[in-house]
């Protein structure tokens, strides 16, 4: 990003103006924007209206009082690149340009959208084909639907790849504070390597949540998580098109391998980003590193007043390789003298409800468990009854606080989980987030989101004492095209990378070619529709002598055949 863009994406995300720049969806975002808090001047455009959420309208931007800050465009895709080079001549920071009908349209969208990189020239732009932007600390939206949404003055900033998503993300009854919500869209300009580096550097953000579905820029990419790493923000990942059908959806759509998991594994071990497995573990994983911080360890003192609830706890953690370090024989006997005859002294605690919400006796226990277990974290696990259902809410919030307390004097991340999402109401969601506890909606959830802010932890540590070595510099290519293995390998050759010996052979000369290279081997077909070999049958392991060569050359002509008749 060059130093022009990114003072105009500063402006963009912190406007002072915004100009709404088209019909329908431009009144929405206006309203939007208000309803956001947004104190700054807005400005309508529209040649054909009056007013645009009871603003009037300005006739064409040349007629706006300055340049504009921020802009939001929902015009006719031809027209939107003609507006882009406009609002360049004039000076604007940048834009959302909502517009859709681009790259994602075929060969002539994919035109317009090179004339509209051109026309954008330093300006900061967002999209096309995009929801746009919300910046919760400032109030300024520029977002063309209904929105939700707290912040506190802190929280989690998210960039995603799926308008949707980032609605739906904003509509979420969790208390996630968010700090920015960020549609790319197409990133034809902007890519959500530059918004995390740029967003890195804010004060306001504690944790950075992205959703991928394919990288432009890895190496930019990895320097922009490594410098959140540098700067103690935390940055969790949700990557979609892992399975075999959503990857082979993605070669269709977009000529890339999504599906190569294990590389955007490797890739984000390499610069410290959390990998989470849906919505809702990414949503949990940033409520606990925002509200409740990062664990020195992945040591946790657990407690329930139910040894169901306390069972649950220990299985999930052993899966996930959180510990729950038991009590020694001394420290078993001094909390056995604090709790009643029936209970067992156990990590996770299953503290008994004979003194459920008595705080004058289970702070004492909160407290000394917490030192005994040396933990690192601590969860209690709470499901409080709606509202007007009885009088017991209040027995809930005494051990609330008593157990916040505990964790705060012992300066350690803490978390209170319901065993269902659906049992922690937003009030006492809220009133825990003052405290500084992350409220946590499911066991299996908070437990997880924990694990992984233990592991960003250790991830911290190891890349602070040695970074790997610098990624291969990118074969740059305008057209993206399926190359076979031979040729994928030879080109790694020629970049210094180690490939295994192999050869090309016709189907009824592999046998002795394998001679020649030396049993064991491994067959491979090859073909241009053959992306996937393992789910076509296409491969076979360990063969040990010629004539298990051509067998499994008959056995992988019919399994490939059946699969698809014209690979």
């Amino acid at each position: 990003m060059t130093p022009a863009r990114r003072a105009n994406l500063t402006r963009l995300l912190s406007p002072r103006h915004i100009a709404f720049v088209g019909g329908r969806d431009a009144e929405v975002a206006i309203k939007e924007a208000e309803r956001r808090g947004f104190r700054g001047a807005i400005w309508a455009v529209n040649p054909r209206r009056d007013a645009l959420g009871g603003h009037p309208c300005h006739r064409a931007l040349a007629d706006l009082p300055e340049a504009p800050d921020a802009v939001f465009l929902a015009v006719p895709a031809p027209a939107a690149v003609e507006a882009v080079a406009e609002l360049a001549r004039m000076g604007a920071g940048g834009i959302v340009c909502y517009t859709a009908g681009f790259r994602e349209a075929g060969a002539a969208g994919a035109d317009l959208e090179r004339r509209l990189i051109e026309a954008a020239g330093d300006m900061a732009l967002i999209g096309p084909n995009c929801y746009g932007l919300i910046n919760y600390l400032d109030g300024a939206a520029l977002w063309p639907f209904a929105h939700g949404g707290t912040c506190p003055g802190w929280g989690a900033a998210i960039i995603t790849q799926s308008g949707m998503l980032s609605s739906d993300i904003t509509m979420a009854q969790r208390s996630l504070p968010l700090t920015h919500m960020i549609s790319g869209g197409n990133q034809s300009v902007l890519t959500i390597e530059d918004f995390v580096d740029h967003l890195a550097d804010h004060p306001a953000v504690r944790a950075i949540g992205i959703h991928i579905e394919g990288l432009r820029d890895v190496q930019a990419f990895e320097a922009a998580c490594l410098k959140a790493l540098d700067r103690g923000v935390p940055v969790v990942a949700l990557k979609t098109g892992s399975s075999r059908i959503g990857a082979s959806l993605t070669v269709s759509h977009t000529g890339s391998l999504s599906g190569a998991d294990d590389l955007h594994n490797a890739l984000f071990d390499r610069c410290g980003v959390i990998r989470v497995k849906n919505p809702s573990e990414l949503l949990e994983t940033l409520k606990f590193l925002c509200v409740a911080g990062v664990p020195g360890g992945n040591r946790v003192a657990g407690f329930t007043c139910s040894g169901g609830g306390a069972t649950m706890l220990a299985d999930h953690a052993e899966i996930i390789g959180l510990d729950f370090p038991g009590f020694d024989a001394s420290a078993r006997d001094e909390l056995a003298a604090m709790l009643p005859p029936i209970a067992t002294v156990s990590n996770p605690l299953d503290y008994t409800t004979p003194i459920w919400g008595q705080p004058e006796i289970t702070g004492p226990v909160f407290d000394r468990a917490i030192a005994l277990s040396k933990a690192d974290a601590a969860v209690l696990v709470q499901d409080y009854p709606a509202d007007g259902l009885d009088e017991s809410k209040v027995y809930y919030l005494n051990d609330a606080i008593a157990f916040s307390e505990a964790a705060r004097r012992h300066g350690i991340p803490a978390a209170i989980c319901a065993t269902l999402p659906e049992n922690l109401d937003a009030g006492t969601r809220e009133m825990l987030i003052a405290r500084g506890v992350a409220p946590m909606q499911g066991i299996d959830e908070s437990l997880n989101a924990m694990a992984a802010a233990a592991r960003w932890s250790a991830m911290n540590a190891r890349l602070s004492m040695a970074r790997p070595q610098p990624l291969l510099p990118a074969v740059e290519r305008r057209d993206v095209r399926m190359i076979e293995e031979a040729e994928g390998k030879a080109r790694l050759r020629t970049l210094g990378m180690t490939v295994p010996e192999g050869r090309i052979a016709a189907g009824d000369m592999a046998s002795a070619v394998a001679v020649e290279i030396g049993f064991p081997v491994v067959l491979k077909m090859m073909g241009p529709r053959l992306a996937h070999k393992s789910e076509a049958g296409a491969v076979a392991l360990g063969l040990e002598s010629a004539e298990r060569v051509t067998q499994a050359v008959a056995e992988m002509r019919a399994a490939v055949s059946a699969c698809d008749p014209a690979a």
